[in-house]
């Protein structure tokens, strides 16, 4: 058994932004693609535009598809944000109560 009694501020930050990241893109591709389907349903006459909220094909659609860039971005940099505030905290509190245990095969 090993114990994990201080984790690398910085090296945790990365991996917790890369991770978020992977989110984001998830999140990015869902947002982009159904309000494609949504403007698309409404372009055709299927959805009424009062009820969707949206006029349907329109530069907002393509705007939608900036979620691809964006939202990975910005969950990035919560991502690493969270992670130094966690890493820092794991460290603060680990010594009281003796970090996390972790079962290593060689």
């Amino acid at each position: 058994m090993a114990k994990v009694k201080n984790l690398g501020v910085f090296s945790f930050a990365k991996f917790q932004a890369v991770i978020f990241a992977i989110i984001g893109l998830v999140a990015g591709i869902i947002y982009s693609f159904g309000g494609l389907i949504i403007d698309v349903l409404v372009s055709i006459g299927w959805v009424s535009s009062t009820s969707a909220g949206t006029p349907g094909l329109s530069f907002g659609t393509m705007l939608a598809f900036g979620a691809l860039i964006g939202m990975p971005i910005i969950f990035a940099a919560a991502g690493f944000v969270a992670g130094i505030i966690e890493a820092s905290l794991y460290n603060l509190f680990a010594g009281w109560f003796g970090g996390i245990d972790l079962d290593i095969e060689r």
